[in-house]
């Protein structure tokens, strides 16, 4: 089922992996012109136009972009025993994980009379985005409000597009998992509509005042995406997310159905998901095919999984080693990448780019999605090599306060004044001389 890529016998240069390993191709460029105006238009016409876009893009329209504090409260109530107990264990282990990424503040005495104190601040107010498309996002709500709460911010604002059958508000298990978050802001808008209204504020129906946000952080679709790109400046965002995806590197020792159940979960969220085996097996390759074919059949979703299956984005790449693996998975930098070899965990701690390592046969990507303890929304399109998933730090700034006394500038002044004259910058020099009456 899965396309190939045979790098058997070779090891190509990290430029010609990029080229040659699947990937999602999602241009966010080609929508900025559709998205430009509705950030233009609910910019300068604020609630308003936001109802309008929202009724043209989820075909119906809200009372108010608010959902009152007693509708989360009505959820929570209605909720399924079942699935608020899996909630609550899912923010216990969140909760767990992210309390150890708190930062402390820390002095550095440089000389006598000179510090230097990194401060950790928190971000006055934020906007947390929870989809609603293809699939409804509970967990998209913990994994953002959990380390924001952590971090110390004190406003936040939870996004989720209404949906016609309940009345134009979130799906009432959003509206749950706000409520048992302790959220009491919740705003019935979507997309790039969301981004919009979250930067520029608003005052809604009812006249009360929808406060603009600093940063805005969770995945959507290319057109929130895009929102993001033309906002960021005004805001502060997380990442450009492109669609989900699951890279595994596995041997022969690696069980053929447990492969294909993971490669299919991933499938799932979206057509244009992208499922990667890398494998040093032809035999393991052509078991995971076979089973592919089995369990997309009978999976609920058949459809989308095996049009994502099927595309570009995914497909077997076949390696002499694992080593030869290693190098194709840092190269490819997986959102979720799950090692399934012998010697598991020696392997999963060589690895250098990946969003999050999910480690043997029994730590599967779904375990991460929910209840783990760690956070989900990760880094996709390759930006791993670079960038983290959304942690506790992604809601603090570090604020240098630098603390000299007059003796400690004195100390250092005439190497200030070189450093100024070599940039050819001498009021710079000046500024410190100018304390010492020269």
């Amino acid at each position: 089922m899965l396309n190939r890529v045979d790098l058997r016998g070779r090891v190509p240069s990290p430029a010609e992996l990029r080229a040659a390993l699947p990937r999602a191709e999602v241009d966010v460029d080609t929508v900025l012109h559709q998205v430009r105006p509705i950030v233009e238009a609910v910019r300068d016409r604020g609630v308003e136009a936001a109802l309008e876009y929202t009724e043209r893009f989820d075909r119906v329209r809200p009372e108010s972009v608010r959902v009152p504090v007693t509708e989360l409260g009505a959820a929570l109530e209605a909720l399924d025993p079942e699935v608020r107990e899996a909630l609550e264990e899912s923010i216990t282990r969140a909760r767990r994980v992210h309390a150890d990424q708190r930062r402390t503040d820390v002095t550095t005495q440089v000389v006598p009379g000179g510090t230097v104190t990194e401060r950790w601040v928190p971000v006055a107010r934020v906007g947390l985005y929870a989809p609603g498309g293809l699939a409804v996002y509970p967990s998209s709500v913990v994994m953002n409000v959990v380390p924001a709460q952590i971090a110390g911010v004190e406003s936040l604002v939870v996004c989720s597009p209404p949906q016609a059958e309940f009345g134009g508000r979130p799906h009432p298990t959003i509206l749950a998992a706000a409520a048992l978050l302790g959220v009491t802001e919740v705003w019935a808008v979507g997309g790039a509509v969301a981004v919009s209204l979250l930067a520029h504020g608003g005052v809604d129906t009812d006249g009360s005042e929808l406060a603009p946000v600093d940063l805005v952080t969770g995945p959507g679709n290319i057109y929130l995406t895009a929102a993001k790109r033309l906002l960021r400046g005004l805001i502060g965002i997380d990442s450009e997310a492109g669609p989900t995806e699951i890279a595994i590197l596995a041997d022969d020792t690696a069980d053929a159905g447990h492969v294909a159940a993971d490669l299919i979960s991933q499938a799932e969220h979206d057509p244009l998901a992208a499922s990667v085996l890398v494998t040093t097996s032809e035999e393991l390759a052509d078991a995971v095919d076979t089973e592919l074919d089995r369990r997309s059949a009978a999976t609920k979703h058949a459809e989308r999984v095996r049009t994502a299956l099927r595309g570009r984005q995914s497909g077997t790449v076949l390696v002499s080693t694992v080593d030869d693996g290693l190098r194709v998975v840092d190269a490819y930098a997986a959102e979720h990448l799950e090692i399934q070899t012998a010697d598991a965990r020696t392997v999963a701690a060589r690895v250098r780019a990946a969003g999050a390592v999910f480690v043997g046969a029994h730590s599967p990507v779904s375990l991460g999605d929910y209840c783990a303890g760690s956070n989900h929304v990760l880094p996709t399109g390759g930006c791993a090599r670079h960038s983290s998933g959304l942690s506790v730090q992604t809601f603090l700034r570090g604020i240098h306060v630098v603390d000299y006394s007059e003796d400690a500038l004195r100390e250092v002044a005439a190497k200030v004044v070189a450093l100024a004259n070599a940039e050819d910058l001498p009021a710079h020099g000046e500024a410190v001389t100018a304390r010492f009456g020269r």
